[in-house]
């Protein structure tokens, strides 16, 4: 497979945004006009000290995370950044998938969880076992899309639906000379290539998005109720978004959903999707900020964000993801406490938000955002 796109990092993901059809952004977000930075009072906790570009620091501490892997490349951003203007703290993000970061925040073992799905009513209740005289709650931090990557030499350009590509990820469709493929490509040399469908084997947030968007625009194909766990048949499951990229990568015939950024490190082609809309739309920050501009939350007690999947509207990609940190509203541990605090303010301010674009990432609506910050200051 011919590479998109060549050059250092910043290059590879400005040359594959834009050969996915988006815009180079600069450091900007739809929240720059926004409220407090992280530097703002109240950011950390009495004893932070002011870090360096403005950075408001939580003290000393071991900060240990885990869980989605879809922020896993926003994550190295913000420790990155955080960790050197204030190297008191030490932060340890393992990217283990959503339901293994469920699981360890539930056990007590760490400080946050990252999750592209929120916690069930059962698990909420659970939670007060860790978060004494609270509960967990759930703090959105970065959207992004769901790339379906794919690995078919000659093809420059690949073009499904939603009832395609749930026939794909269902073991329905098994060749990409398929009809129904060719329907969608007019003009396009499809081989007779057996299609290999790469999916998660492990507990995951992005197959949670991924199902749900197949069992809300194609139900009839996508018979099963959307979860963490793969109900489709066939197809070869891998440990983590990262690893199932790289099958993509080195597999002709090869399909398999991941979040953006991993497309973008390893130079694999997306799918174009076709929503309806008068065009296809393709996975790239804009498009997917696009739809998620138009998430409502949930409810009225927390900040779960609900997507609309079945969206037609001109521009925008639909398969996406949002990804929440899990902390106690109440009852989180004082002795790591004051840093998580401050490394929340951080990660929710102006200044952990503006670069993320350039990471893959797509920016969430500035009201939610607000909202975070609200609500941060107001955990304890």
């Amino acid at each position: 497979m011919k590479p998109l796109c060549k050059g250092g990092p910043r290059v590879r993901v400005i040359g594959a945004l834009a050969a996915s059809g988006a815009l180079a952004l600069t450091a900007c977000s739809a929240n720059a006009t926004s409220s407090p930075s992280a530097a703002s009072p109240g950011a950390g906790s009495t004893k932070a000290s002011a870090g360096a570009a403005g950075i408001a620091c939580g003290g000393a501490a071991t900060l240990q995370a885990s869980g989605s892997t879809a922020q896993q490349y926003a994550m190295k951003y913000w420790i990155k950044n955080y960790t050197r203007a204030c190297p008191d703290t030490k932060i340890n993000y393992t990217g283990n998938g959503s339901g293994d970061g469920q699981d360890e925040f539930l056990q007590g073992k760490t400080a946050f969880a990252g999750s592209d799905s929120p916690l069930s009513g059962e698990q909420i209740d659970q939670s007060e076992k860790v978060c004494p005289g609270g509960h967990a709650v759930h703090l959105p931090m970065v959207g992004g899309p769901i790339a379906v990557g794919y690995h078919l030499p000659g093809v420059d350009r690949l073009i499904l639906d939603a009832p395609t590509l749930a026939k794909i990820f269902n073991g329905q469709i098994t060749t990409w000379n398929d009809p129904a493929i060719a329907a969608l490509n007019k003009g396009a040399k499809l081989p007779s290539t057996p299609i290999k469908q790469f999916h998660r084997s492990d507990s995951s947030g992005t197959t949670d998005n991924f199902t749900a968007y197949l069992g809300a625009v194609a139900p009839d194909a996508w018979p099963y109720e959307h979860g963490k766990e793969w109900k489709g048949k066939g197809g070869t499951g891998v440990k983590g978004s990262s690893d199932l990229a790289a099958q993509v990568r080195r597999t002709a015939g090869a399909i398999g959903y991941f979040e953006l950024p991993y497309a973008v490190a390893r130079m694999i082609r997306t799918v174009s999707l076709n929503t309806g809309a008068p065009a296809p739309v393709d996975a790239n920050v804009i498009s997917a900020s696009q739809a998620i501009a138009g998430a409502q939350p949930a409810g009225d007690s927390d900040l779960v964000l609900k997507l609309d999947y079945t969206t037609k509207a001109p521009g925008a990609y639909p398969i996406d993801v949002v990804t929440y940190e899990i902390v106690c509203s109440k009852g989180n541990k004082p002795s790591t406490w004051p840093a998580t605090k401050a490394f929340l303010t951080y990660v929710a301010s102006q200044k952990g938000q503006e670069s993320l674009t350039f990471q893959g990432y797509a920016t969430l609506p500035a009201k939610v955002v607000d909202k975070v910050r609200t609500e941060i200051g107001g955990l304890s």
